[in-house]
Formats: C-alpha cells, sequence, structure tokens
C-alpha cells in the first residue's frame, strides 16, 4: 500500500509540474500582452467568415504560423513573412494555428493575393487557376443560376472559360463572401516587439523589433512574400505560363 501511495503521489507532482511548465506559465506570461496598434479587431463579416472557415477543415491543411524554423528551411525564406508572435493573435479565440501544411501557410494571403474576385474563383475551382492544385472545390458555398436569373445584389463570380455550362453564371453566397472576406483581412505586415531567444545578462530575455513589410503578389498569391527589409537579391521571375502549386508548402515563386 506505501508503494501505491508513492505512485500516485509521484505522478500526481508529475503532473503538476508539467502542467504548470506547459499552461499556468505561458498564461501568465503573455495574458496581459496587448494587440499591437496596427492590429484592427475582425469586422462582423470576417468574424462570420472565420467560422467558414473552420466549418469547412480550411486549418486542417492550412497553417497560420510562420516560424524562424521548419523543415530545413525558414518560412521567411519562402517568402511567408516574418515569424509570429503571441500578439498577433489577439483577437482569435482560439487561434487557427492549424498543424499541417498541405497548402501553404495564410498567415499574409491578404498580402499576397488581395482579389476578392480570385479568391472567390479559386474556392469555386481550384485547378481552373491551379493546374496541379489538390485543394477540393467548394461549390455548395456558390449557386449556379441561368443568366437572365441573376439579381441585382448578386456577385456574379468571374471564372476562366469553359468552367461553367453555357447560359449559366455562378454566384457567391454570403458564406462565401464571408470567407473570402477573412482570407483577405489576413495581413500582419506591422511591425512587433518580441523576446529574443536569448537572455540578456540580468537574465531577462531582450527585445527586438521584427519588421514585416509585404510586397503584394497577385500573380503568385501562393509563392513568395517579399519584405522591403530582406537585403537578399529578389527571386527569379517564374517562366511564361508557370504557376505556383496551391498544395505545394515549400514552392518558390
Amino acid at each position: 500500500m506505501e508503494n501505491e501511495l508513492k505512485l500516485v503521489g509521484g505522478a500526481m507532482v508529475t503532473l503538476s509540474l508539467a502542467t504548470s511548465a506547459m499552461i499556468v506559465v505561458p498564461f501568465l506570461q503573455l495574458k496581459d500582452v496587448p494587440a499591437p496598434a496596427a492590429l484592427a479587431p475582425y469586422t462582423s463579416e470576417q468574424l462570420r467568415g472565420r467560422e467558414v472557415y473552420l466549418a469547412n477543415g480550411c486549418i486542417a491543411c492550412h497553417t497560420q504560423q510562420p516560424s524562424s524554423t521548419g523543415a530545413g528551411r525558414a518560412d521567411g525564406a519562402r517568402g511567408w513573412g516574418r515569424p509570429s508572435v503571441a500578439a498577433d493573435y489577439h483577437y482569435d479565440s482560439p487561434p487557427l494555428l492549424g498543424t499541417m501544411r498541405t497548402g501553404p501557410d495564410l498567415f499574409n494571403i491578404g498580402v499576397r493575393q488581395p482579389s476578392a474576385d480570385w479568391h472567390l474563383g479559386h474556392l469555386y475551382q481550384p485547378r481552373a487557376y491551379v493546374a496541379d492544385s489538390i485543394m477540393p472545390g467548394y461549390p455548395f458555398l456558390f449557386e449556379l443560376k441561368p443568366e437572365g436569373a441573376v439579381g441585382k445584389s448578386d456577385k456574379v463570380v468571374a471564372l476562366p472559360g469553359g468552367t461553367v455550362p453555357p447560359g449559366k453564371v455562378v454566384v457567391a453566397t454570403p458564406q462565401a463572401l464571408d470567407l473570402v472576406a477573412y482570407l483577405i483581412g489576413l495581413r500582419h505586415t506591422y511591425p512587433v516587439v518580441e523576446q529574443a531567444s536569448a537572455a540578456g545578462a540580468t537574465g531577462q530575455a531582450p527585445l527586438r523589433v521584427t519588421l514585416a513589410s509585404v510586397s503584394t503578389a497577385p500573380s503568385n498569391p501562393f509563392g513568395a512574400v517579399t519584405s522591403s527589409q530582406s537585403t537578399s537579391s529578389p527571386p527569379a521571375p517564374r517562366a511564361p505560363g508557370a504557376q505556383a502549386s496551391h498544395d505545394d508548402p515549400l514552392a518558390s515563386p
């Protein structure tokens, strides 16, 4: 019986220490972190779009957390922007960090591709925009209507030829418009203050400012995001007719 009590007691102590290290301490460190001044709260439309993003499992294939390390290559080198910090998720509850990158990181997709028309068309039929994409289409977020039945308030999606049957048009539903509003709103181009990895002589981690100025690249939304602070040479232009694969997270511009 004595051994059983020691075993239970040791397990409880171990669990308490692990909980404190993984949950309590980070919570106390981050609970009062303010939102960056340039980070705006989500609009009601974007909040609805965030729910559509969750409901359709977008988080299963996309992350929203660029990092300074990765699978042999930092995300900054891939062109996805600076590493994210806790303050970036001030208005996210919960943060949609994601765990897999079947598709690219979307932390700055609103900068890489600011066109609502492009996003709507890509959601309806991804392969009409990225030939080798394995992303599923979401036609249930749209309505197929006869050309003569389009209402004044309908948002008709401009699609490449051959995507829609003759005499028909694709109209975006409110859910599709909300989702696109959310995606376009994913912009984190402001400078942030973050803790450096090494502690200073006082034992306190010194602070540094990370700049994240991102240029718009609408012709290649799933490729690189170019930082104006970068000292490296710009990427070589893509060959005519070539496309970056939506599904290759390591795709170069």
